[in-house]
Order: C-alpha cells, then sequence, then structure tokens
C-alpha cells in the first residue's frame, strides 16, 4: 500500500516558507493523549486483539485503523486512530521480508506507544514513552 492511498487528499500548494517541524505538534498533542492511548493499548492486548497495538497520527482522513482521538471534537492538531501490526501486514504497510525485524525493534507497549505518523511527505514509525524519562 502507498502512502497516497492512505493519505488521499493532499494539502494545498506549499509555499516556500519556513515551517515548524510537525513533529513539535504532534509531541504536544501525544502528551495530552497519552493516557488514553495507555488504555486503548491495554485493552488491544487483554482482549487478545493483537500483542502489537499501533496508533496512527495524522491530520488528514486516512484509511487505516480505527478513529479514538478526534482532533475537531478535541480542538487539537492531530487525530488518532488504534490499529495493530496484523492490519498494517494484511495492508501491505509493513511487508513481508520486515515483518521480523519490526517485531524484533516493537517497544514494550506497556511503557512506549507505537505511533505511525503520517505526514503529506510520507510516513514513519516513532515510539513515544508514557511516562518521561528521568
Amino acid at each position: 500500500m502507498d502512502i497516497e492511498e492512505l493519505l488521499p487528499q493532499q494539502p494545498e500548494d506549499n509555499k516556500d516558507k519556513k515551517k515548524v517541524s510537525p513533529l513539535v505538534s504532534l509531541e504536544k498533542d501525544l502528551e495530552l493523549y497519552k493516557e488514553s492511548i495507555r488504555e486503548i493499548a491495554h485493552e488491544i492486548i487483554a482482549e487478545g486483539l493483537s500483542a502489537t497495538p499501533i496508533f496512527v497520527a495524522h491530520q488528514h482522513t486516512v484509511s487505516i485503523g480505527e478513529l479514538i482521538l478526534n482532533r475537531d471534537e478535541l480542538n487539537t492538531l492531530w487525530s488518532v486512530q488504534a490499529s495493530m501490526f496484523e492490519e498494517f501486514v494484511e495492508k501491505g504497510i509493513i511487508k513481508p521480508e520486515l515483518q521480523e525485524l519490526f517485531l524484533k525493534n516493537y517497544k514494550n507497549p506497556k511503557e512506549y506507544m507505537c505511533v505511525f505518523v503520517i505526514v503529506p511527505e510520507g510516513a514513519n514509525f516513532i515510539y513515544y514513552p508514557y511516562q518521561a524519562k528521568r
């Protein structure tokens, strides 16, 4: 599956303005969302749906996972959808040859949320801690 299939809408013309990284606003929203995301991750695991929950952070409509945090309703910049490793494999986002590597690098879901961040320029996985490092 290509990024265009996940993100069918393209933003308006990109001007040559210097932009602040979208990850700055994402971090702010993840900090606000982290307890809700942690609860949902624990539910996904406890119900036996998956041992590897993945959350999709986006600012447009995407076609993976189930919407759990809507930016319009919460007056934030990012929406989050709940998904799991199995759906990413099914949709071809995680290729068969990379599945083992992904699982080997997947961090403890009790300590970190696995977030697939989608921006117009592309998408990537990040791990965000539920608790700040001391």
